[in-house]
This record gives C-alpha cells, sequence and structure tokens, in this order.
C-alpha cells in the first residue's frame, strides 16, 4: 500500500504538481546516467554476443564492462573524480559549480541541467493536467520514457528496444484498466504505427535503395499508438515530420554540410508524442474537423 489515497481529496492534491516538479529533477539526474550509458552497455553486451556466437576466445586486452545504470557511482569523465551529493543535486549543483568540474574544472555539459529542467517541467505539467490521479503516475512513466529516448537518439542515433518495447507493453497492459484506450484500440494503435512507418521504410528503400527510417523509429511509433490510439498517429508523424524539419533542418545547417550525416527521427516523434499526450482532444478535434473527418 502506498499509505495514501489518490484523487482531488487527498491532502497531497494541492502540492502534488511541486512534488511531481521535485521528483521529476530527481529522475532527470538519472535519465541522465541512462542516456550516457545504456547506449554503452548494449555496445558492450553485443560485442560480447558477437564473440560467443563466433566461437572467439575472451580477448584479455577487451574494455571492461561498462558502468551499470544504478549501482556503479557516478564520475567525472575526465578525471575520473567521484561525484559527492551535495555535487549531484539537480541544477543546483551544476549552477554551484559553474558548469565545471570541482576536482579538475574541466567544463561540464548542458545536457546534465537541461535534462533535469525539462524532466521537472515536463512533470509538473503532466501533474498539472492530470492532478493526483493514476493516470498521472502512468503520464510520468510515459513522459520520462519518451526523454530517455529523446536523449539517446540526439546522441547516438538508436532507440533501445529495452525502452521502445516496455513502453509499448506498458500502454498495452494500461489499456487493461477501464479508462483511457480499449485494449482493442491500444492493440490496433500499435500495430498501425508499426506498419505504417515500416511502409514508409520499404517504399523509399525500393526507391532509392538507402534506408529512410530505423526500425527504432517503427517500434516508437508502436508504442505511442498502444498508449494514445490509432486516431492519435496522423497528428503525431505530422507534428514530428514539421517539426523535424525545421529543428533538424536548423540543426544541421549549424554544423555545416550536415545533409550526408545521420539524421534522428525518434526525438521528434517522442516530442510529437507528448504534445498529443497533453493536448490529444484538442488536436484531435481540430486535425479531423478540419479534414471534415
Amino acid at each position: 500500500m502506498l499509505g495514501f489515497e489518490l484523487g482531488p481529496d487527498s491532502p497531497l492534491a494541492p502540492w502534488w504538481p511541486l512534488i511531481a516538479a521535485v521528483l521529476g529533477a530527481i529522475v532527470g539526474s538519472f535519465l541522465n546516467v541512462v542516456i550516457l550509458r545504456l547506449p554503452r552497455r548494449m555496445e558492450w553486451s553485443w560485442r560480447q554476443q558477437a564473440s560467443e556466437f563466433l566461437g572467439l576466445a575472451p580477448d584479455p586486452a577487451a574494455a571492461p564492462a561498462p558502468p551499470g545504470l544504478v549501482m556503479d557511482r557516478s564520475r567525472c569523465p575526465s578525471c575520473n573524480a567521484g561525484i559527492t551529493w551535495w555535487q549531484n543535486i539537480p541544477v543546483l549543483s551544476w549552477l554551484l559549480l559553474r558548469g565545471r568540474c570541482a576536482a579538475c574544472r574541466t567544463a561540464i555539459s548542458w545536457q546534465y541541467p537541461l535534462v533535469e529542467l525539462v524532466t521537472a517541467l515536463a512533470s509538473m505539467a503532466v501533474a498539472w493536467k492530470f492532478g493526483f490521479t493514476f493516470e498521472a503516475l502512468a503520464a510520468l512513466g510515459f513522459t520520462w520514457t519518451l526523454i530517455a529516448l529523446t536523449g539517446i537518439d540526439f546522441r547516438t542515433q538508436l532507440l533501445p528496444d529495452q525502452l521502445t518495447l516496455c513502453l509499448m507493453w506498458a500502454g498495452l497492459l494500461l489499456a487493461l484498466r477501464p479508462v483511457g484506450l480499449t485494449p482493442g484500440e491500444a492493440i490496433a494503435g500499435a500495430a498501425i504505427g508499426y506498419l505504417s512507418l515500416w511502409s514508409i521504410f520499404w517504399l523509399f528503400k525500393l526507391l532509392t535503395g538507402k534506408d529512410g527510417l530505423g526500425y527504432g523509429d517503427f517500434k516508437l511509433l508502436a508504442a505511442l499508438g498502444a498508449w494514445l490510439g490509432p486516431m492519435a498517429l496522423l497528428p503525431i508523424v505530422l507534428i514530428a515530420s514539421i517539426s523535424g524539419a525545421l529543428i533538424g533542418g536548423v540543426w544541421l545547417a549549424l554544423r555545416h554540410g550536415g545533409e550526408s550525416k545521420p539524421f534522428a527521427f525518434g526525438p521528434y516523434l517522442a516530442i510529437a508524442g507528448w504534445i498529443q499526450l497533453m493536448a490529444g482532444d484538442w488536436l484531435l478535434r481540430h486535425y479531423y474537423g478540419w479534414l471534415g473527418i
């Protein structure tokens, strides 16, 4: 038992947006760990599996396993100095340290406070919209997973199955509750989401001989369909395409000659999915009303 009641009559309800913001900042600190460490763990695991599959003897000079997501202590990537508790307070520590390591004074990436701040603000918005309810708790998990996927895809052009598939299954299982989508809508949303981008991928490949999307994008849209339903998929793809063209175009232009570099579409799907979560009724009403449906 949680020890308190969910709902508007709970004594915690008036404080819920603030509680969610603080919790979001703390979770954002952990999401930074996920964003940085999960791809490295995946690459190391792939190498281990490939060696086992090929029957290769263990290489004594091979790199040790990267730090885990939970148990291994955070350290400065430049000098390997351990991060103390007061240096790990979300956002505040980065400001107190003036964006530099306390030991070697190497600059600390803007990613750390940015992810923590975005997670805190997004969590507060979710709590404000859904109130102190089970739906708010589910929406927070949805939001945090999308933030992790966005950060990982921006950095590595990867959308890990460990996150996309878990998000999809969570959406399908939540449809078993007598709120939100029906199980049929969730299943249809997942199937249509996956098959739509899968079809575009193969059509583009047949016409150009190139890969236009990654399989992680299919799985992410399937997850969004499982959470938000089949009717939300067209607005999500439209918002993702427009935001990707605008934001991604500016980003590639600033990188000079970036048209030949990989372009991550997952972050824009994630952004569009979160917008649909927060303003879905209004978006669907205006989008399909404009189409005359």
